[in-house]
């Protein structure tokens, strides 16, 4: 599918499918996703994805904030040819999206983070694999057939865990490290204290730990060191957790009903999965252990995006994890203009990342023209999943850059450097 045609391209195939009475699997309308995906998850697994921090006002202000800029249309542009390819870190992208990182997709489709893999390989974007996944970073990169991916990070407690993720991504191929700054704590999100679910405490999401050797000794240092319990009757609840935990735990679910293995890898994962005490100071550690770029991601204030230039960190990710972490946070777009202002002021060229609020094509355009380098998409991708598996995946991704295609085309651009804040107002 030629770059430069992918809007008209897309759409006639919809319309062609159309007259046959073939709908699209997946809603074109982004904000139609999440309804949609509402109806096919579990209870659980959409107050996961779904919910946010607090009174949720942080996700709102993040879809709100696109409602202040309007795009000014310039006519008379020979619009033919378009190119909405961006370089990142060596590689050329073919457009400026890529699949940010989201833990726990079992809870959207069975295949998880391979499915995921396999839209975006069609689609030529690259994912972002989360330390949360639910499946292991090398079977993901197979998947992914060299197309290009990138390894989120959360940096643990336990300091030998930490080096081996990182040597693990370097190993598959990973082409940048992005290490997540937001989640020193897990945030207060009523959707998931009202159901008393944390997926991590079944067992599910923790796949980069279990087949992490260094992980696999803390659990069999902890199997070790336990004295016998006396284990009370068990409940429904209980039963169901324990089978979620030995389902998803490595090996032979029956064998791991009865093992400890499966219930230790939880209680270890819960004491080593954060470190609250990371500070500045432990940048030049991580950049010892790795030669991969190093991306920040959590950025939303200019004194940080500044400092982060200065500890020569590779790219700075502007986002509010999706309004998950903090109630009543800065909208992430509101934060990217003063982000992008400190970067290229601090004299840097170094890319700026953004996610947090895209629904569809429009809002990919004003984040790129305030300044965005580069655009993640997170929940939307999680409802196609949910929908429709890799072919959901790949429609939503599909359908922003085809989006984004036609809204350059017609507002006058035939490229991403056409993109500045000129092209819009501020409304509000």
């Amino acid at each position: 599918m030629p770059q430069e045609g992918i809007g008209r391209t897309v759409q006639s195939a919809i319309y062609r499918a159309g007259a046959f009475g073939r709908r699209p699997a997946v809603p074109t309308d982004g904000t139609q996703l999440e309804a949609a995906a509402r109806k096919v998850m579990s209870k659980r697994g959409f107050a996961y994805v779904a919910g946010s921090a607090g009174s949720e006002a942080s996700a709102d202000a993040n879809v709100a904030a696109f409602s202040r800029w309007r795009v000014v249309p310039r006519m008379l542009v020979d619009t033919t040819a378009r190119d909405t390819s961006v370089e990142l870190f060596g590689r050329r992208h073919e457009s400026p999206f890529l699949v940010a990182p989201v833990g726990v997709l079992s809870m959207a489709d069975d295949e998880a983070d391979l499915a995921v893999a396999r839209g975006a390989r069609e689609q030529r974007i690259t994912q972002i694999l989360s330390t949360q996944a639910s499946v292991p970073m090398e079977d993901v990169a197979r998947a992914l057939a060299g197309s290009g991916h990138w390894y989120q990070l959360y940096w643990s407690s336990d300091d030998d865990l930490v080096e081996s993720l990182v040597s693990r991504a370097e190993a598959c191929g990973s082409d940048a490290l992005v290490v997540t700054l937001d989640t020193a704590y897990l945030g207060w999100r009523p959707r998931d204290l009202d159901l008393g679910h944390l997926p991590f405490a079944r067992g599910e999401g923790i796949a980069q730990y279990t087949s992490d050797p260094v992980f696999q000794r803390l659990v069999r240092e902890r199997v070790a060191a336990a004295a016998p319990v006396a284990r009370p009757r068990p409940t429904p609840a209980a039963v169901a957790t324990l089978v979620s935990m030995s389902r998803n735990h490595p090996g032979d679910t029956r064998h791991n009903l009865t093992a400890p293995e499966p219930r230790a890898a939880v209680e270890t994962f819960l004491d080593v999965f954060s470190r609250p005490s990371l500070t500045w100071d432990d940048l030049p550690r991580l950049r010892a252990m790795t030669s991969l770029p190093i991306v920040l991601k959590g950025i939303l204030h200019p004194d940080d995006a500044r400092r982060a230039v200065d500890a020569g960190v590779d790219g700075v990710y502007v986002s509010n994890h999706g309004g998950r972490q903090v109630d009543r946070s800065v909208a992430a777009l509101d934060a990217l203009p003063g982000v992008v202002g400190a970067v290229r002021g601090a004299g840097s060229v170094a890319p700026v990342i953004f996610d947090s609020g895209i629904r569809c094509g429009a809002d990919a355009f004003v984040a790129l023209a305030l300044g965005a380098s580069a655009v993640g998409i997170g929940r939307p991708h999680v409802y196609g999943l949910a929908l429709a598996g890799a072919d959901g995946v790949s429609e939503v991704l599909r359908n922003l850059r085809a989006e984004l295609d036609l809204q350059l085309a017609l507002t006058g651009c035939t490229s991403l450097d056409d993109l500045t804040p000129e092209r819009l107002v501020r409304v509000g």
